[in-house]
């Protein structure tokens, strides 16, 4: 990940222009406390850099960069360009977004600029490279970061004018736009480029065409990732060998990450997970971070280290809580651990964030001492698992434009979400303790044993020889209701569902039923096998399936389609292709994924108690290393499978090992 072999990176988003010098120094006495090495800074300065359009302004910077080399503590140098200065947007008024309803937003906020802005780009680049070359030999700067959780929309004249002239680059005559599109429906055809209008409400509460609308999606992805690379190019010629990360949004749907991915560094992105979320969500979302650059280690460049300020309810976190989510994040493929904010701001929208340092100022509070506990762990494992990987045998597709597409579609059913299914089949292997890459449908899936593909609504150009491929060789895929639906544009593959993937599944699916919320069905299950039951609850969607070569393993149990086929599965070459016609209750995926992985020896690093998360990462050298999460309210006793060295206590154990209630602990193997 780095050029040289740094420890576990820790520290967070520090804003010295909100402070004086002098709590500047003792910033610095409380951060080696904290044995804090890593501070991410200044993410938000852009006035304080540049206060008008010919000036710059450095030396507060320069101060406070040399303090922190002084101390030796590294720098994550941001580039200031995640919100421009009130006077640039208002001598400037075109670089801010038109909102989804036509209407231009005013200054203020964050990431409030049109991706496409010729102003903001120019501006963002210079001071990007100005701050380059100033700093490229600073003792401090260890990363660059651009910018700050990208994900604005826009549907201005400029982006209209960009979104034309992206049309014309991919289809490259108006006659290939009406075909792909399939214009002809409503008389949409077009005749002219200068007739492509954008996606936004203006038509009232009109879905608008669905095909635009998906390729609107991967115009503002790319419209981001071009804006994003007017700064990467210019500080990457000045400091070629400094990474360059920029932070990820907890929310995720906005740009397609796997793309974006391909032009950032090192992946950061930041974890602020409800207090209702399943640990099982969390972890999710950690190994889709983990996938984006396949499989690489990653930052996580923000979490709360006590409360949250813009949830509904903003619980604290629980003694013992950070501790948890952090080992959870490093158990998971993190090389950092880093916090939003490491001084709370006194004013603003987000002065009851949580920060190590509160409003309180000093050490002596239960937030930051626990902060300096989790850095003193640290920095005793210091860089002995950094930059280690996965050995996963089980791997989950994933694709932004299947989540896209899936929920523009007008029908089958407004419930049917892309994330939760995804979450849903992600769980029943976490629960197992299974070791779980996400990756994307045109990844090379050779390495696996399973591989599972829920809604999968779209399928691109190559996605069905790449499935072919991998179970003829002798793999086992799982997809689910609702899958090989559409091309690449969003037009129904006709012939028959599952599409494309009809050989593969072996069946054909003729229609399918939309279950009203309240409205449930069951799966009978015809050859329960080991692991399966006899009945299961499902609901949603309903597809009527017609085997072909495939064996039905279950069927309905209620309505007119009662005894047709809900579960099958075909051999094809080597391998099986499970097909789940429904959206079955979690004991089903619970007690099938069991079977799946039993039957292909897919297993957990070790056996746990219910609560217990174990993964296993691994390094060049072929040292692995166990981490092992508690997350239950009381301490939980683990059976160890064989000797291992405590990495926090440097001792040797073996047997039974007590995990405190949200405790975690690093193995290493011996």
């Amino acid at each position: 990940m780095m050029n040289k072999k740094f420890p576990i990176l820790y520290g967070g988003d520090y804003n010295p222009d909100q402070w004086s010098e002098e709590i500047w120094k003792e910033d610095m006495r409380l951060f080696k406390l904290a044995h804090i090495n890593l501070v991410t800074l200044p993410v938000f300065s852009w006035t304080m850099l540049q206060p008008s359009e010919d000036l710059y302004e450095f030396g507060w910077l320069d101060r406070i960069l040399d303090l922190l080399a002084k101390n030796g503590i590294y720098a994550c140098l941001a580039t200031s360009t995640a919100a421009q200065p009130a006077w640039m947007s208002k001598k400037y008024p075109d670089m801010l977004p038109v909102d989804v309803d036509g209407r231009r937003r005013v200054h203020g906020k964050r990431v409030n600029f049109c991706p496409n802005s010729p102003v903001y780009r120019k501006f963002a680049a210079r001071l990007a490279g100005k701050l380059a070359e100033r700093y490229k030999n600073h003792p401090a700067l260890l990363i660059w970061h651009i910018a700050n959780e990208y994900g604005t929309y826009c549907y201005c004249d400029t982006c209209a004018k960009a979104f034309r002239n992206w049309v014309e680059e991919h289809y490259k005559t108006i006659e290939e736009v009406n075909r792909r599109w399939n214009l002809s429906f409503w008389n949409h055809t077009l005749t002219d480029w200068e007739e492509i209008v954008v996606p936004s409400e203006l038509n009232d509460d009109n879905k608008w065409y669905q095909e635009i609308a998906l390729d609107y999606d991967r115009f503002i992805t790319d419209s981001t990732i071009s804006c994003y690379m007017e700064e990467y190019r210019v500080i990457k010629a000045i400091t070629p060998d400094i990474p360059i990360t920029t932070n990820i949004s907890g929310l995720i749907k906005h740009l397609d990450q796997f793309k974006f991915a391909k032009y950032i560094d090192i992946v950061g992105w930041d974890n602020y997970p409800s207090p209702t979320d399943d640990p099982s969500t969390v972890a999710l979302k950690h190994d889709l971070m983990r996938g984006l650059k396949a499989g690489a280690p990653y930052l996580l460049v923000e979490q709360t280290p006590s409360q949250q300020n813009w949830q509904p309810y903003n619980k604290l976190k629980k003694p013992g809580e950070v501790r948890k989510l952090s080992y959870q994040a490093m158990a998971h493929g993190a090389d950092a651990v880093m916090y939003f904010q490491l001084r709370g701001s006194i004013g603003g929208v987000e002065k009851f964030h949580g920060a190590v340092i509160s409003h309180a100022g000093h050490e002596n509070t239960r937030v930051f001492q626990e902060c300096a506990r989790i850095g003193a762990e640290l920095s005793k494992i210091g860089s002995r698992f950094v930059d280690s990987r996965f050995r996963s045998k089980a791997a989950i597709i994933f694709d932004w434009d299947n989540w896209w597409s899936v929920e523009l579609s007008s029908g089958p059913s407004k419930d049917i979400k892309y994330f939760e299914q995804i979450n849903k089949y992600y769980k029943a292997f976490y629960d197992l303790n299974i070791s779980v890459d996400i990756v994307r449908p045109d990844s090379d899936l050779s390495q696996y044993k399973i591989v599972t593909a829920p809604l999968l609504y779209m399928v691109k150009p190559g996605v069905d020889q790449n499935l072919n491929a991998f179970v003829s060789g002798g793999g086992t895929l799982i997809s689910s209701f609702f899958s090989g639906i559409v091309d690449e544009n969003d037009l129904v593959t006709t012939g028959g569902y599952p599409g494309k993937l009809r050989e593969l599944f072996g069946i054909w699916v003729e229609e399918w039923d939309a279950l009203l919320p309240e409205e449930k069905n069951s799966m009978v299950i015809s050859e329960k096998g080991k692991y399966l039951a006899d009945r299961y609850d499902c609901g949603l969607l309903c597809d009527l399936i017609h085997p072909e070569t495939a064996k039905s393993l279950a069927c309905y149990g209620a309505d007119f389609y009662q005894g047709t086929s809900c579960l099958t599965v075909n051999q094809y070459g080597k391998g099986l292709a499970y097909y789940i016609g429904t959206d079955p209750d979690k004991a089903f995926l619970s007690d099938f994924v069991k079977g799946v992985c039993t039957e292909k020896c897919v297993t957990p690093p070790m056996i746990t108690p219910g609560g217990v998360e174990v993964t296993r990462r691994y390094a060049q050298d072929g040292r692995a290393f166990t981490f092992l999460i508690n997350h239950n309210m009381e301490k939980t006793d683990v059976c160890l499978d064989k000797d291992y060295r405590d990495m926090l206590t440097d001792s040797v154990i073996s047997g039974y090992f007590t995990l405190p209630q949200m405790g975690a602990a690093v193995l290493e193997n011996l």
